[in-house]
């Protein structure tokens, strides 16, 4: 037993009512992984509880505490000692709380002092194997205090000192970290890549499809359309180092093109710990990933690479580009819109963004620029342009440039096409390859195995099934994917595509080229499209950058809302009233209009009768020249106050349509030919004249709706 020091005996600090409350041992294990390889805190136990004999403590009201048994079964958060002294045993039932060092009881400054302030309300006593302590005594909580600022630095020290000697370690590149797929680790520290030719087929192949693809989910979708797995090595556990082939996933993909290992360099310290992110119920959270010349450790072609350093930096800067923000283009989707990411806007200098309205179930496309109306709350956008025109222009120039490459392009993409093919063969024969084994691993299984052991033998002839079976399958999809894989070229076949590589339009207006695939052309030779807008009228300068840094620019007509923002706006009207003057009617004016070149604001080849009828009120023309009707026969001419619809509707300015619906609804008074073709004639004097103009100057719907305060004023209805 340990011998009691001179200050603790009867008349020390440790009295009869320290003696009738519990004695809290603490022990400082927070892993299973201490409890089985750190053992020395568990043979010091021991000597912790002949302690408490000591002091005269019986055994059955010592107490063990550690931080092992305070884990959350449902949190898995690891609580201190003093944490679980609080909420699980309380300070009020303790009378002595003993440990190796007092200061370890809590991992903090504020847990230590809270802890004083608790024992010290309580009349609980603290003892290590220096000594006893009281808290509610000055010189002992004087002691304590300073016991503990020394243990938080000695702390500190300790976490700076194995920091600084892990920094220097990794740069030196003798830190060993996980590796990802594809690389193994020898016995003797050094790493090489997976000696299994499937996980290198399937790495290499990731990273070339991801260049022509240039998308993560488009390489995600080719994995899983042909039926592509990942060789994982397990890093823990019993099976530690065996290869597992698992589903691919879009996370493991994204941290696959990230790694910097692929390219042979060693780096450590790519992200940092935020410790406003971090979730106290899941250790690894809060970790933010750094910029490249912010890592603490990169030491260039120390692995052996997969990819070069260049691929690894333009497969960077493509995930980089393909994320949806405003400053980066993004990556190419399904829409309409043909130069989507590409477009910026000539006044501001900002990319423009693409936005969809819907006409007639068709999505319309428009390019935006609202970066104004977004940060700083301006009334209205810099600038919006019908996608349309800017599309035609860039296909236009897009396909000038294309037409001299034509042949050699197509002639590269069937030769691509087979060599990837190539590649999926190769993958392909290794899963047979693979599958083979596995079946022939099994049967020997069972043919080494003594037939009389049934319940054995039974078990390893099941396995020996299912690996023939799925062997089995796997030819099958070989031969599905041999028939519906092209074939290598013939001299006749190269011809024919050279011939048809002539045709640049009509393959770009394929059905077979889908709106992705004009995209990633269109972006492989175009840098950006810079358009501008003169004023608010239907004239744009639009400039295409090419990805060489040549420029080319046009002039293009965009849609607008009315008529006067057009720039030949005076010309028309001036135009208007030179021919209604002339005594032409509206459709005469649309006729002439058509043919001397002016167009409507919407984009339409042809200004409408309807509309020039509209502008000839507006600016107070003549209503033009009346056709002549048929004549009518004896008898049948208009009376006095009599009109023909068309000349009513001339006098009236308004369309003949109309005054038959007028008429439909009672609203004028007619009569019909008796012969044929039984027109109808309307009666007005002047006075009928003043209302039906009355009527015509009202909005739309005046007689179809009724008023508020009519329906307010209505008489309700007595019946349910």
């Amino acid at each position: 037993m340990t011998a009691v020091l001179p200050w603790e005996r009867a008349d020390s600090k440790v009295c009869d009512r320290h003696l009738q409350r519990l004695a809290a041992v603490y022990v400082r294990q927070s892993t299973r992984r201490q409890l089985l390889n750190h053992q020395e805190s568990t043979r010091l136990q021991y000597a912790l509880k002949d302690r408490a004999d000591a002091l005269g403590w019986e055994a059955d009201r010592v107490l063990v505490i550690d931080d092992d048994q305070g884990m959350s079964a449902t949190t898995a958060v690891a609580r201190t000692g003093f944490q679980r002294l609080v909420t699980e045993i309380g300070l009020d039932h303790v009378g002595l709380v003993l440990g190796i060092e007092m200061s370890r009881l809590a991992r903090s400054g504020k847990d230590w002092y809270q802890l004083i302030e608790l024992c010290a309300l309580s009349g609980a006593v603290l003892a290590d194997l220096d000594g006893v302590y009281d808290p509610a005594d000055y010189n002992d909580r004087l002691v304590l205090g300073l016991k503990g600022t020394i243990s938080e630095a000695e702390l500190h020290l300790i976490k700076q000192r194995m920091w600084n000697g892990r920094i220097n370690k990794a740069r030196r590149g003798e830190l060993a970290f996980p590796l990802p797929s594809g690389y193994v680790r020898r016995l003797s520290g050094e790493v090489v890549l997976d000696p299994d030719e499937q996980v290198q087929t399937v790495i290499r192949l990731l990273f070339a499809q991801f260049e022509r693809l240039g998308t993560l989910h488009g390489v995600l979708r080719y994995f899983v359309g042909h039926d592509i797995r990942l060789g994982i090595r397990l890093r823990e556990g019993p099976d530690k180092g065996t290869l597992e082939w698992r589903r691919p996933n879009r996370m493991t993909l994204q941290t696959l093109l990230h790694n910097p290992a692929y390219a042979g360099i060693n780096a450590y310290g790519r992200r940092r710990v935020d410790p406003r992110r971090k979730d106290p119920a899941r250790p690894s959270t809060g970790r933010v990933v750094r910029a490249r010349d912010e890592w603490l450790v990169m030491i260039p072609d120390v692995l052996p690479a997969y990819i070069s350093v260049a691929q690894f930096e333009a497969n960077e800067a493509k995930l980089a580009a393909n994320r949806a923000r405003a400053e980066t283009m993004g990556a190419v989707r399904g829409g309409p819109a043909l130069a989507a990411g590409l477009v910026f806007c000539g006044r501001c200098h900002r990319r423009m963004i693409v936005r969809y309205h819907t006409q007639h179930s068709r999505a319309l496309p428009e390019y935006v620029c609202s970066r104004e109306v977004t940060n700083y709350g301006a009334a209205r956008t810099c600038q919006l342009i019908n996608a349309a025109c800017v599309d035609a222009f860039v296909e236009q120039h897009v396909l000038a440039a294309l037409t001299p490459a034509a042949v050699e392009v197509s002639l590269r993409a069937a030769d691509q096409v087979l060599a990837e093919r190539a590649e999926l063969e190769t993958l392909w024969s290794q899963k047979l390859e693979r599958a083979e084994y596995e079946a022939d691993r099994a049967r020997r299984c069972y043919h080494l195995a003594e037939l009389e052991n049934r319940l054995v033998v039974r078990q390893l002839e099941k396995e020996w099934e299912t690996a023939l079976a799925a062997q089995q399958k796997l030819h099958e999809d070989h031969e599905r994917f041999t028939r519906t894989s092209p074939r290598a070229l013939t001299p006749a076949e190269r011809q024919t595509i050279t011939a048809l590589a002539g045709d640049i339009n009509g393959l770009w207006q394929a059905r077979t080229t889908t709106v992705t695939d004009r995209k990633e052309i269109v972006r492989a030779i175009v840098d950006k499209v810079v358009v501008t807008v003169a004023g608010t009228s239907e004239r744009v300068r639009a400039t295409v950058v090419w990805a060489g840094g040549a420029c080319t620019s046009g002039d293009l007509v965009r849609p607008v809302q009315r008529l006067d923002q057009l720039s030949y706006y005076p010309q028309l009207t001036a135009r208007i009233r030179e021919l209604a003057g002339q005594g032409i009617g509206a459709s005469g004016i649309a006729d002439r209009l058509e043919t001397e070149g002016y167009r409507p604001a919407k984009g339409r080849k042809r200004i409408t009768a309807p509309t020039i009828r509209t502008l000839m009120h507006r600016l107070g023309c003549p209503a033009g020249r009346v056709h002549r009707h048929r004549p009518a026969p004896d008898g049948e001419e208009p009376g006095p106050d009599e009109w023909w619809l068309k000349h009513l509707a001339a006098e009236l300015d308004m369309t003949t349509a109309t005054l038959y619906a007028w008429n439909n609804r009672g609203w004028i008074t007619t009569r019909r030919e008796s012969c044929w073709p039984h027109r109808l004639i309307a009666h007005a004097d002047q006075q009928e004249l003043a209302e039906l103009r009355k009527r015509r100057t009202r909005p739309p719907g005046w007689y179809s709706r009724r008023l508020w305060h009519k329906i307010d004023d209505a008489p309700t209805d007595p019946t349910p």
